[in-house]
């Protein structure tokens, strides 16, 4: 379907990707190009998409812990019997540190021979690198990744060329363009017009989903993760943090209770803790027909309407192994991304960083505004082995002594960094910062340290391959939230859903920047709350983009304010109050503004009743006098009071008589 929407994308690369195999149009069956978040069997090697924005598509990493993973395997059709030129793209992550040598570095085997160069090793860019060349019959082939240290080398694309002069470009829009002719792609279009549209399936995103589902919307939830929950999921590990069931609206947070783990809490867990299938099944709990949930998708563009670039018309998504895209059309949006994707995509007004002190008259915030964040954590644990374990003694370009290692065994939330960087354009680099200072130092206090019989026995056991962002872009609404609104306790007649964290801004820790050049470690200041604070609606949908709401860590809110409104069981209220504004709007052919200037008794109203609880299975045993028989082959059939007409069949009768059983008279 041709549409005249306008699509807006973020002002940085998006590329086609393709699923598996394609021999290009112009290629004379001279090419074969593979993405390598495609392969059938990943091995040990993880998807990561956290910066498909930047570089066009996903990309696997080898996360291994410093120890070598299981390959990543496929297999494709070699178009024609020749001598093949392999390139790789991928990079030397470990290069900004200016180390000795790469330390995530793999090779490519195909049908069992390992080609001959070592790949990871060329610079810091993602760029091409040539594996080596091969002579390959015609038909089937199997290629594999084959990595050599467990240290997050990377691979984002494979393409075999019978043109050894041939090399596919780099620069981000020209490979954009060679990758939608090589695999020609075509975006298709979801059938159904939906009711509400929500990008990202985090905790606020599930419960912006449900709750308008519940109440009687059509609703797509677009999620580029195989899992939903978010930073509370087993892929990141953060504990819901925040009260449910408090006043104005003690029935808020229903939705949140379903879907949270039943343990947890500080400190970092096994998978299990998570429970992220719990998250996924809510959605089962609903009609069918009045959702669609897609998942290992990413949104990658916004379309403006046509008759008014105020308002979205519709989401791209972007599939993240095949990258076959798909347009979403919905006649309201949410936002859910936590980087407000969609609201940048329209070119909403958004924050970053700290607002200075005459900005809101804010006492905690700085005298001078600046774009300083609270960070990413990098979460990881370990655990103690029957025997000592090595650990690869690598020069990691961080100099670590025993004035500045950490005697620690696992990293929760102060493991943080990227605090003076743009965590939504330079995810992979912050990520990359906290996964090389936990290598260091784990290699220190293995291989160097004075104690290091004590470590002797502990090995690595999990690391978060994902970074948990935890501050980036706000987005302007209506009304901005202050600290002064909060601890004031300023209610405003629009209250929604409650904050119950304290107000918590993170800080480097002073102590630790002083021998580090970029910080890794955090401290907080915490100021407690006298009484939980309710969030006006008027924070809940943007101000620029007239059917665009906003749920999740980017709400209209000071970074003072943010401290207190960002942990995910509060975030979740407020999803929960969005999914119910929508549902007002779908039903009353209105706009996320309408409903505070004339429609705020009706959300008050579903606020009290909370969203519907789904129906529990029971046997219907009480309530009234009634008696049948129940085959598994006819059903339930009544004998009283309402015979069924059934009961009259011979045999059926013959099966019942030889029950036995005395009837009511």
């Amino acid at each position: 379907m041709n549409n005249p929407a306008t699509t807006i994308r973020l002002p940085v690369f998006f590329g086609l990707v393709l699923c598996a195999v394609s021999l290009s149009a112009h290629g004379a069956e001279k090419e074969v190009w593979i993405e390598a978040e495609s392969f059938k069997t990943l091995g040990g090697w993880v998807v990561d998409q956290q910066s498909m924005d930047q570089m066009g598509s996903a990309y696997v990493m080898a996360h291994g812990m410093g120890v070598p993973v299981p390959d990543a395997e496929t297999a494709c059709t070699i178009p024609q019997s020749g001598r093949w030129t392999v390139w790789v793209r991928t990079r030397d992550w470990t290069a900004p540190w200016k180390r000795g040598k790469p330390g995530g570095v793999f090779r490519v085997a195909i049908d069992g021979r390992a080609l001959p160069e070592t790949l990871g090793t060329n610079g810091s860019p993602w760029a091409w690198q040539k594996a080596g060349t091969v002579a390959l019959e015609k038909g089937p082939a199997t290629i594999a990744l084959y990595d050599l240290t467990g240290f997050n080398g990377r691979c984002d694309a494979v393409y075999l060329t019978l043109d050894p002069d041939a090399q596919p470009p780099n620069e981000h829009e020209k490979l954009a363009e060679f990758r939608r002719e090589i695999t020609g792609n075509v975006c298709k279009d979801d059938p159904v017009v939906y009711d509400l549209a929500v990008a990202g399936g985090g905790i606020s995103g599930v419960c912006t989903a449900i709750a308008a589902i519940r109440t009687g919307s059509k609703v797509v939830l677009i999620q580029d993760r195989p899992v939903l929950g978010g930073n509370n999921s087993s892929e990141i590990r953060v504990p819901l943090g925040g009260q449910i069931h408090v006043p104005p609206y003690p029935r808020l947070g229903n939705v949140v209770e379903e879907i949270a783990p039943i343990t947890g809490g500080p400190g970092v867990h096994p998978t299990e803790f998570y429970e992220d299938t719990r998250k996924a099944n809510v959605f089962r709990t609903c009609p069918r027909n009045r959702y669609r949930l897609v998942l290992n998708a990413r949104v990658v563009a916004a379309e403006k309407d046509p008759d008014d670039p105020h308002k979205i018309a519709a989401y791209i998504a972007r599939d993240v192994h095949t990258g076959a895209e798909t347009r979403f059309r919905a006649r309201l949006f949410a936002d859910c991304t936590g980087d407000a994707l969609i609201a940048r995509m329209m070119g909403a007004e958004v924050m970053y960083g700290r607002e200075s002190r005459d900005k809101y008259h804010e006492s905690l915030a700085p005298v001078q505004g600046d774009d300083q964040v609270m960070g990413m954590s990098v979460i990881w644990r370990s655990e103690k082995a029957d025997e000592p374990t090595p650990f690869p003694d690598v020069d990691w370009g961080i100099e670590f002594n025993e004035d500045n290692v950490y005697y620690v065994r696992s990293g929760d939330w102060e493991w943080e960094t990227g605090q003076y960087r743009n965590q939504a354009e330079e995810t992979e680099y912050i990520r990359d910062y906290g996964l090389m200072t936990i290598f260091a130092n784990w290699s220190y206090l293995k291989n160097h340290s004075k104690r290091k019989a004590e470590w002797a026995n502990d090995r690595l056991s999990w690391i978060s391959p994902l970074g948990g962002k935890r501050e980036s872009y706000r987005v302007v609404g209506d009304y901005v939230l202050t600290q002064n609104d909060v601890e004031n306790h300023v209610v405003y007649p629009d209250a929604t859903g409650s904050i119950t964290w304290n107000l918590d801004l993170h800080f480097p820790d002073p102590e630790h920047v002083k021998k580090f050049d970029e910080p890794f470690r955090s401290c907080a200041y915490h100021r407690t709350l006298v009484k939980p604070y309710p969030v006006p609606y008027r924070c809940l949908y943007s101000k620029d983009v007239t059917n665009l709401f906003l749920a999740g860590r980017h709400i209209s809110a000071s970074h003072v304010a943010f401290g207190a409104v960002r942990v995910m069981r509060t975030l979740g209220i407020l999803g929960e109050v969005v999914g119910m504004a929508a549902t007002i709007c779908a039903k009353e052919n209105v706009y996320p503004r309408d409903v505070y200037e004339s429609r705020l008794d009706e959300l008050k109203a579903m606020m009290e009743k909370g969203v519907p609880a789904p129906g529990t299975y029971h046997t219907g045993g009480v309530g009234r006098k009634y008696e049948g028989y129940h085959f598994k082959d006819t059903g339930h059939l009544g004998v009283y009071p309402n015979p069924h007409e059934k009961l009259e069949d011979p045999k059926l009768k013959e099966r019942i008589e030889a029950l036995g059983v005395e009837h009511i008279k």
